[in-house]
This record gives C-alpha cells, structure tokens and sequence, in this order.
C-alpha cells in the first residue's frame, strides 16, 4: 500500500494471515517512518487494545517541505474515510503552521505551543492536539525524583527548541518542583522566538528561561559545562536520529552527577553514546527515548480511538513493544 504524499510509505499490517489488517488505518507522518519500531509494535498493539484496525500508514516529508506539501496531507487525511487518524513526530510545528486553520478543532496545548501531534476525526471533523506536554512530562516523572530541584538547584539545558523542546520547557515551568534557571538552545532563531512567544503567552515567570541562540556545538558544549551538578541535559534537537551527529563536541564535559536525557531512541544517536562513555566517571543517569516513545504512541492512540488507557495497560503495551523489536 503506498500512502500517497511524501517519499516514503509504510504498511504495517501482517500479510501472513494470522493478524489480517481490518478497516482502515492509522496515519503516521515522519522523516523516517520505516525505521522507526512502531511498524512492528502496533499490529500487536491494536490486538491488546482491541482496535478496529492494525494497519499504520506511514508518510515521510523533508525537513524543508513547504505548506503546500502539508496542506495536501492533512486535507487527504481529512478527506479519506481509511483514516482513523495520525501520529505527527518531527513535523509537529510546521504542520501547525502551513495547515493548522484545515482543522476543525485544536486543543489548548496546540493552540498554546503552535504544534500538532496528532490528528483524529470525530463525526466528520478535523480534530489537532499537541500531547508532548502530557506525554513529555509522563517520561520524566519516571526517572527524575519529584523534588530533584528544590533539593539540588540543578538547572536544566535544553538542546533544541522545537515541538519536543517546547513542551519540555513549558512542562518544566509548570512542575510544582520547577527548576531555577533553564536555559534551551538552538541554531534556528526562528524556533526561539517561537518558544519565547510560547512561554510569554503560556504565564512562564520572566527570567526562567534564557533563550540561547548557538552556531556550532561548541557554543552548546559552553552552555552544558557551565551548567551545575546534578542539571538535567537533554537532547531534543533531532540530531542522532532524523540526521547524524551531535548538538554537542565531542569533548564536552557533562554534570557531574547529572541527569542525561536523549530523546530517541533509535538512528546513529551520537549524544546517547557520548554521555554513556561518561556514565560512570561523572555518575551520570542516562536515559534514552524508548519510555517518551511508549507514551508519545500510546497517548495519540488513545485520542484516535477514544480510549482511556490506565498504567497496567501502558505497562502491558510497553512489554509487548520490547517483544516486538
């Protein structure tokens, strides 16, 4: 099955007979959607969870595709009645910003932060959400202490001010244990203008956020070694997964016992290695994208198909997609 626009398509339905696709399927809109490992997860998925479809369509649009290439997806979503709906990773922004007035309906947080991750249609209408604020802060409640903060004054750097970056922040500054000072870079300033409007309009306390502007990875390895012991450092750039590389040097010299957060889980995922390599000797915790995948996909299946998903079944999902791999 091709899934019309974009470069590339996937079907993940079993052909083998055993897992027959049912009606219709679920959109997934990406840089590289066939390598991701959702394509093997959701068949067994749809089973636990009893869906009307195990068929995900996937849908690969450059990182410099224009409106009207958005535009043409979103109305074919909309308009075809196969489509359940969508999950929308790296696109998030942009989808927002060349399509958001096709839809019908969108909820505070896409309002608010000006991304869509995922679209579903209920009764004939468009509908977009923006879940990485509720997902995002689902993935770090599971490994960094509630009152990590106010216990340590640990700041947090934030590499990448996209879509994931945004939510990330804005969580940050709405957690009862917020941190002192977070600062969140990029190499696009029209990303941190979006992130300062977001957190102006979104009641951020002035001064929380340093927005920081970097043209090469060493600007961004300053601001990490800057940061104190025990700061949160996370890599929400898309560097190591949608194309290689680092947002940082090579030689940069993580907090000591810091929290290290890489956002994927899956690609070339240079970041990752470098704060593995110095885990021990800095008395790091490294954490990769693997948990924000189980809650980034479970949540926006959980809006397509109107269902509410307790932690047994998360827990049950998230075994399955490790049986899956």
């Amino acid at each position: 099955m091709t899934g019309g626009w974009g470069t590339a398509s996937v079907d993940a339905a079993r052909t083998d007979g055993v897992a027959a696709a049912r009606a219709g399927y679920l959109g997934f809109v990406g840089v590289t959607t066939g390598s991701s490992s959702i394509n093997q997860v959701f068949p067994e998925w749809a089973r636990i969870l009893g869906l009307p479809t195990n068929r995900l369509v996937g849908h690969d649009l450059p990182l410099d595709a224009d409106d009207a290439s958005y535009q043409a997806l979103v109305r074919q979503i909309r308009d075809d009645p196969a489509y359940w709906g969508a999950l929308v990773t790296t696109h998030k922004l942009r989808l927002y910003e060349a399509s958001g007035q096709l839809f019908d309906d969108l909820d505070d947080f896409a309002r608010l932060c000006g991304e869509i991750s995922s679209i579903s249609k209920r009764n004939g209408r468009l509908y977009g959400h923006a879940k990485d604020p509720l997902t995002v802060g689902l993935a770090l409640e599971e490994f960094l202490p509630a009152d990590h903060f106010a216990t340590t004054g640990a700041h947090v750097v934030c590499l990448g001010a996209g879509g994931a970056g945004t939510a990330l922040v804005w969580y940050l500054a709405q957690r009862a244990d917020r941190p002192q000072r977070i600062v969140c870079t990029d190499t696009d300033p029209h990303r941190l203008a979006h992130l300062r409007d977001v957190t102006g309009r979104g009641g951020v306390p002035d001064g929380l956020v340093e927005h920081v502007s970097v043209s090469n990875p060493q600007d961004a390895a300053d601001l990490v070694e800057a940061a104190p012991a025990a700061s949160l450092v996370v890599n929400a750039t898309g560097l190591g997964k949608d194309r290689p590389g680092s947002p940082v040097a090579a030689t940069t010299r993580l907090p000591q016992q810091g929290y290290v957060w890489e956002f994927n889980y899956r690609g070339s995922l240079e970041f990752l290695h470098q704060a593995r390599a110095q885990a021990q000797g800095r008395a790091l915790t490294v954490v990769d994208g693997w948990r924000y995948f189980i809650h980034g996909w479970s949540q926006v299946i959980a809006e397509v198909f109107g269902l509410e998903l307790d932690a047994p079944t998360i827990e049950r999902l998230a075994k399955a997609a490790r049986a899956a791999q």
